[in-house]
């Protein structure tokens, strides 16, 4: 009886070249997929959390959709662009709403954002040097960006009472820089309070970002520079800042996006109606979705909010792009 052994070819023949090429390009494409299949779940939740929810709203905003429609919106009746048509008429108590909402915004964002800068990049500059208790003053300084929102400004609107408010206390009572007890949360001053929090919560945040930059930053560079006799000043406007930029673009970027579109800050410290002086776009189009129950011209107030902060960053984006290719060169 003859027993036939099936042996492996041998490295060396053609045959065993052809059952390893295979295998080679099984596991390259292993190693290839994995990283796409390790991000699938973040993109299904991305799908499901934002896209599907932006495609829905796009379309609402084609709709007449009020509160007759609210269980079954399909069947609301299509307006075509009647709802942009409303949302941009400035001339009509709608478009003019809008439109001082949208310029009350701006001049927010702007100062939120040009504070925190200016305070976040003073604060990280300042901890670079090596003092006693540096570490527990960082600490104490990201106590607002990790303080829960509606915990810290639930507080605020204690602090902004009229009657036994800690504002109004140190600034009449002690320090008696105003005549009489000021009203915070409405009027004129419901902006400048707006605009306390938003600093006060947001200027961590762009002082561990800046601090961060700053760890990339040669020392040598400083101690070169004080030997040619620059000062701190010198110092800071030729090496901190321009090493910096790359760092700042992104930073005011994000800050920008996120102070523009903030819904939480104003929410809960003016309520469902905001004070005119503080009547920010995010507030305004929740006002006009689910207060007066007109989901189609809020959903269309939301995409021109869209398309608004895409142009806006892709202007940021082209010359900010371009002039680091001119700064290289």
């Amino acid at each position: 009886m003859t027993t036939t052994t099936l042996k492996e070819p041998l490295r060396g023949s053609p045959a065993g070249a052809a059952t390893r090429e295979p295998r080679r390009r099984t596991g390259r494409i292993r190693r290839a997929g994995l990283p796409y299949l390790l991000l699938l779940p973040a993109l299904i939740l991305e799908l499901l959390v934002h896209l599907v929810p932006m495609v829905i709203g796009i379309v609402m905003s084609f709709k007449e959709l009020t509160q007759f429609y609210i269980r079954d919106w399909g069947t609301a009746p299509w307006s075509g662009l009647g709802n942009y048509k409303v949302s941009v008429d400035f001339d009509a108590p709608v478009g003019e709403a809008l439109l001082h909402s949208f310029f009350v915004t701006v001049a927010f964002t702007l100062l939120s954002v040009a504070l925190c800068w200016l305070i976040g990049t003073a604060a990280a500059v300042y901890m670079q040097d090596t003092f006693t208790g540096r570490g527990l003053l960082r600490a104490l300084f990201l106590v607002p960006y990790a303080l829960p929102v509606y915990a810290a400004v639930i507080t605020w609107v204690f602090m902004f009472q009229h009657d036994n408010g800690l504002v109004n206390h140190v600034l009449h009572d002690q320090l008696h820089l105003t005549d009489k007890p000021s009203f915070w949360l409405i009027g004129d001053n419901s902006f400048y309070a707006l605009l306390t929090v938003s600093v006060w919560k947001g200027w961590p945040f762009a002082f561990l970002i800046v601090m961060a930059g700053l760890q990339n930053i040669p020392a040598e560079l400083y101690e070169a520079a004080a030997l040619d006799g620059a000062g701190r000043w010198q110092q800071i406007r030729r090496i901190t800042l321009p090493s910096l930029r790359p760092v700042n673009q992104v930073l005011l970027l994000v800050l920008f996006l996120w102070t523009f579109n903030d819904f939480n800050t104003p929410y809960v410290l003016f309520g469902k109606s905001a004070p005119e002086a503080a009547d920010l776009i995010s507030v305004h189009i929740y006002q006009a979705s689910f207060v007066t129950w007109n989901f189609g011209t809020g959903s269309a107030m939301s995409v021109l909010l869209l398309l608004f902060l895409l142009v806006v960053t892709g202007v940021y984006l082209v010359l900010t792009t371009r002039g680091r290719r001119t700064g290289d060169v």
